[in-house]
């Protein structure tokens, strides 16, 4: 018996971990997967950052999935009645691999806006290859600047500009102007400079998912921080000097960090199944309505909220990981190893690091603000995070002795990761 289980984020990872837990030997599982780790997404924007090495977030799926079998590939389409799921290695050759049972826990991509030049210009944040580029790209314009002799392009290079004010966006902006002021330090002709960072949301607040309290206080943090945060504002147009703001203002910039969304990969469209929100429909026991033998977690299912009745769970990591847990029990269960669960989780709270001592959480939906904020959110991080702990802390612990490391290191060009693509990790064809 065979199971494929398309995906190796928060779902796929956490289905195969507990299938292969809970099968017997006869079961082969296979994970299905761009790259060979398991990405370890809410710490990215430190990787972007300078204060994570990034092989810190990405977790080795060999490693640490013993007995399951890894296949380099993206997903591009699946024929039930064949059972079998297309794929492109990459190398760009086409390949299938047959299943007697599919998981399919493809996750999510950049949402993107029909705003002009936001896919030309714009940089998105949903990978390594995002993350290395975007710190790259900050350390040059500021380097840049440093050389330059016209005024206005030394402001433009150093004014940045982060759209969307959830997790993501907001992180990223806090931990931006410690990184600038330390690459800026460098520089004895970029004394007295203004660097300028803005976080914009069409939103009412900052962070709007979780409660007032702590949309307020990582709020006084980033403006405490000297972030510009421009609430009921977006970007307009955007080119290669600048953008103009919904409000009518130009911001000349070399730099623009979309992150105001996601979307569920391409596959969910493309491979004709219902949707719901533009996620698989699955049941209660993650199972696809008229397709026992495929289940659907994490991102890519609209899962039924059964503690908010006509409701579908959040797209958050949290009911990434439980629903994948779940999938791959009840995939066992399907083969004779076990029984058969029904999802039912109410959010234990949210964590969001601010960066340079400060983070908001509301654990049990306690909130929290400061320092108890910040030791809740590492030790969070450092308990979910299936690997590579021990060289985070040290990683964290450096950082605050010696400062960070701020050289280009060249990997990443621009055309590598563009905003408009299906797949953080490998475009598709």
């Amino acid at each position: 018996m065979r199971v494929v289980i398309v995906g190796g984020g928060f779902a796929g990872y956490h289905a195969a971990k507990s299938l292969r837990k809970t099968a017997g030997e006869d079961v082969e599982v296979v994970v299905l997967n761009p790259t060979d780790y398991f990405l370890y997404l809410p710490l990215l924007p430190e990787v972007a950052a300078g204060i994570l090495d990034p092989r810190r977030v990405t977790v080795s799926l060999p490693e640490t999935l013993p007995g399951v079998r890894l296949v380099l590939g993206t997903a591009t389409g699946v024929d039930f009645d064949a059972r079998q799921v297309t794929y492109t290695d990459p190398e760009d050759q086409d390949h299938r691999i047959g299943y007697d049972r599919l998981v399919l826990a493809a996750g999510s991509v950049n949402k993107l806006l029909p705003i002009p030049g936001v896919p030309e210009y714009a940089h998105g944040f949903r990978g390594v290859p995002e993350a290395l580029y975007l710190r790259d790209h900050i350390t040059r314009q500021i380097e840049l600047a440093a050389a330059a002799e016209d005024p206005a392009e030394r402001d433009a290079r150093c004014t940045f500009v982060v759209v969307g004010a959830g997790y993501t966006g907001t992180e990223v902006a806090a931990q931006g102007p410690a990184f600038t002021d330390a690459l800026a330090a460098r520089h004895p002709e970029l004394a007295g400079q203004k660097i300028r960072w803005l976080l914009l949301d069409v939103a009412e607040r900052v962070l709007p998912e979780l409660g007032k309290r702590l949309g307020k206080t990582a709020d006084e943090v980033l403006r405490a921080r000297g972030v510009e945060v421009l609430m009921k504002t977006s970007v307009d147009h955007a080119d290669a000097k600048g953008v103009t703001l919904t409000n009518g203002e130009p911001v000349p910039t070399r730099t623009l960090v979309w992150c105001v969304g996601v979307r569920p990969d391409p596959l969910v469209a493309d491979i004709g199944l219902e949707t719901a929100k533009g996620r698989l429909c699955v049941n209660e026991q993650l199972v696809v309505p008229g397709h026992d033998d495929v289940f659907a977690c994490g991102d890519a299912a609209a899962v039924p909220d059964l503690t908010r009745p006509g409701q579908y769970t959040a797209m958050t990591a949290q009911h990434a990981e439980r629903q994948g847990k779940l999938a791959g029990r009840n995939v066992a269960a399907s083969l004779g190893y076990g029984r058969t669960g029904t999802y039912r989780h109410h959010d234990l709270g949210f964590v969001v690091d601010l960066g340079a001592g400060a983070a908001a959480a509301n654990p049990l939906h306690i909130p929290l603000s400061g320092l108890p904020a910040k030791v809740v959110t590492r030790a969070y991080h450092l308990m979910a995070m299936p690997g590579n702990r021990v060289r985070t802390a040290v990683d964290w612990i450096l950082d605050r002795l010696t400062g960070r490391q701020t050289v280009q290191l060249g990997l990443v060009r621009s055309g590598a990761v563009p905003l408009d693509t299906d797949s953080p990790e490998l475009p598709r064809r």
